[in-house]
């Protein structure tokens, strides 16, 4: 019941962010823990990995990420709303949760003593981002992430063939070597598929 009351909660407090400002919050409800799973994937299962998180939301990702890491490693999330990210921070305090803009990622590693990132894991709406700064993120992410490393990320399947998501894919192709679409989320509202980027170019 607990669990239920709280979902509702997150999923009243993500429509009022995006109501409010939909071009940064992008989607009307928060995802579906089985497309956090998915999007999830590449956190390793050993070692101490370094793993940024972009656009956390309310954090149904980052919870799936604490539970793979499992007190191991350094997560970062990087979150622009401060309302989410006081909520972020509180519900999981084994993220360090930095309330910016993910296009200076370098700059904010470093603020914390990381020169690298091993995965990154994006909740960010690119199909509402402008060419511009779907280029100025994806660099930012490129220059972080270490040369065998893992960038994932989500899109809605009935935005697919428009201009913006579009423009996107093409964008990570030139930005990473293996770029796959993953099969479609079916469970998520509403329906998503995952990209599975690895190995920045440059």
């Amino acid at each position: 019941m607990a669990d239920d009351v709280e979902d509702a909660n997150d999923t009243a407090l993500f429509f009022r962010q995006f109501v409010r400002s939909p071009t940064t919050t992008g989607a009307v409800a928060p995802s579906s823990l089985r497309l956090a799973r998915v999007v999830s994937a590449p956190v390793p299962e050993r070692g101490d990995p370094v793993i940024v998180e972009l656009g956390p939301g309310t954090g149904v990702f980052t919870g799936e990420i604490q539970r793979r890491l499992a007190g191991r490693g350094r997560h970062l999330a990087v979150e622009i709303n401060p309302l989410l990210a006081a909520r972020l921070a509180r519900r999981h305090p084994g993220a360090t949760v930095v309330v910016a803009d993910a296009a200076e990622l370098p700059r904010l590693l470093a603020e914390h003593g990381l020169d690298h990132a091993d995965a990154v894991v994006s909740g960010l709406p690119w199909a509402a981002f402008p060419g511009a700064l779907q280029d100025r993120l994806l660099g930012a992410i490129s220059d972080v992430l270490v040369k065998g490393g893992a960038f994932t990320t989500f899109a809605y399947v009935h935005a697919r063939a428009l201009p913006p998501a579009v423009r996107f894919r093409r964008r990570l192709l030139e930005t990473f070597e293996e770029v796959v679409a993953g099969r479609t989320v079916w469970g998520n509202l509403p329906p998503a598929f995952v990209y599975h980027a690895r190995r920045p170019r440059g």
